[in-house]
């Protein structure tokens, strides 16, 4: 079973979600700020990452940029989740380092193709 680390502030988005993905046979870790998600990348060793961008304490933004620029998390998929769907938000998502990028209300079954994607040991379509 996948273990996924969901960041999220809002308690509503948070618990939904979290529910829809341990139906589906998840395991979830929550954290409710950007510090939050950085400590608990490292302690629950999560096998991917659900990155709210807007986030209070440390932003997703540079949550992302922090977990991917240490040795021991860099290897961890991160996926940004945005209500902010502006242009160019997908690209500074990927620039800060996020593997994928995906827009609120969560479309679940768009979001389990991109975290199925991901995990480690999925077949990967790019080098």
């Amino acid at each position: 079973m996948a273990k996924l680390l969901l960041v999220e502030d809002n308690e509503m988005n948070r618990d939904m979600l979290s529910r829809r993905l341990i139906r589906r046979g998840y395991e979830v870790a929550i954290a409710v700020d950007g510090d939050q998600g950085l400590t608990m990348a490292q302690s629950e060793k999560p096998d991917l990452v659900l990155m709210d961008m807007s986030l209070p304490v440390i932003d997703g933004w540079e949550a992302t940029r922090r977990i991917k620029s240490s040795e021991e998390t860099r290897h961890l998929p991160v996926i940004g989740l945005t209500a902010h769907a502006m242009a160019g938000d997908r690209e500074k998502a990927l620039e800060a380092g996020c593997d994928d990028y995906d827009t609120k209300p969560i479309e679940l079954e768009r979001l389990i193709g991109k975290i199925e994607a991901l995990l480690p040991g999925a077949a990967k379509t790019s080098p």
